[in-house]
């Protein structure tokens, strides 16, 4: 019995543990529109390489560090790995210019409209690709969410081309990573790595002909592209660390924290417009993430509770 307790409390603790990590990861990630806006004087094209250098010097360190360098090592003889890699490379790469796009052409809603579908596009790529069944309220949730791209498409004349962009890019990188047993850190340090080829002749060639906006600003915009690593590997390090002491469902549910944190900041900070008809298709994705997320909830639950008979008729 007081063995039982002392496991159940250990659980508590280690979940406690993981929502310390796990909500600042979000909140860096839901407001990082703010940093972007503050570099918005500077192209995106020189920003997604900005962060791609910057970012992956401190993702080395943090792979040294940690002693996984032999990852990459493992990683760098493996043909079919590094296939796939490349291909994780390119749309993370699309995801990443996206995203700052958008936040610097006045589109954050859109943004928080993309990771918001971002979970729903994930089940319908794992039906499409990976043979995955859908479960009867995940269906019912991508029925609604494709209703709200559609109402969205048809009752104000436009297509939300951004938030699915960004959500299937980061859908097809979730895939790729599915595919492979790379760890999510030793993953975006090999991807930056590959992306600073490309990143590095950019930016050298920016400095010879004066173009490139690192040293030629002033020193709040050096500090800023300097610090973009912060704003990729530190939340990226938190959630990592989070998602090891917490359950599927605690972090399921958490990911939503990001999204809507750029919601507010879209409406209500960068004062976006937001008709009736927006407010209508972000209440259809609500409801279509809520049914996803009781769905999800509920199959943990059930997953749980065999997982304890099964180890009762061990014991």
């Amino acid at each position: 019995m007081n063995r039982a307790k002392t496991q159940i409390e250990c659980q508590e603790s280690s979940e406690t543990a993981g929502i310390l990590f796990l909500v600042p990861a979000f909140f860096i990630w839901g407001i990082s529109p703010i940093y972007w806006k503050a570099l918005s004087h500077v192209s995106s094209t020189e920003l997604l390489f900005q962060r791609v250098i910057w970012s992956f010097v401190v993702l080395f360190a943090i792979v040294v560090w940690q002693g996984k360098f032999h990852e990459i090592k493992t990683i760098l003889k493996s043909f079919n790995t590094m296939v796939s890699l490349l291909g994780s490379t390119i749309v993370l790469a699309l995801n990443w210019y996206l995203f700052i796009w958008a936040v610097n052409h006045d589109q954050v809603l859109q943004t928080s409209l993309g990771y918001y579908i971002n979970p729903l596009i994930m089940v319908f790529l794992g039906m499409i690709f990976l043979g995955e069944r859908l479960r009867i309220m995940q269906t019912a949730a991508l029925f609604v969410a494709g209703s709200a791209v559609l109402y969205y498409a048809v009752g104000l004349g436009e297509f939300p081309w951004i938030a699915l962009s960004i959500a299937l890019s980061f859908g097809v990188y979730g895939l790729f990573h599915k595919m492979t047993s790379i760890s999510s850190l030793t993953g975006l340090c090999m991807e930056t790595m590959i992306l600073s080829v490309p990143a590095l002749v950019f930016v050298i060639v920016g400095q010879m002909d004066g173009t490139s906006a690192l040293f030629h600003f002033n020193l709040r915009t050096d500090l800023l592209l300097m610090g973009t690593n912060l704003v990729t590997a530190l939340p990226l390090l938190l959630f990592t660390i989070g998602t090891r002491k917490s359950t599927m469902a605690t972090v399921g549910f958490m990911q939503y924290l990001a999204p809507s944190i750029t919601f507010v900041l879209a409406v209500l900070i960068y004062n976006e417009p937001f008709s009736h008809k927006k407010l209508l298709t972000f209440i259809m994705i609500w409801i279509a993430l809520f049914l996803y997320t009781v769905d999800s909830v509920q199959t943990f639950r059930k997953r749980k509770r065999g997982m304890a008979v099964l180890k009762r008729g061990n014991v």
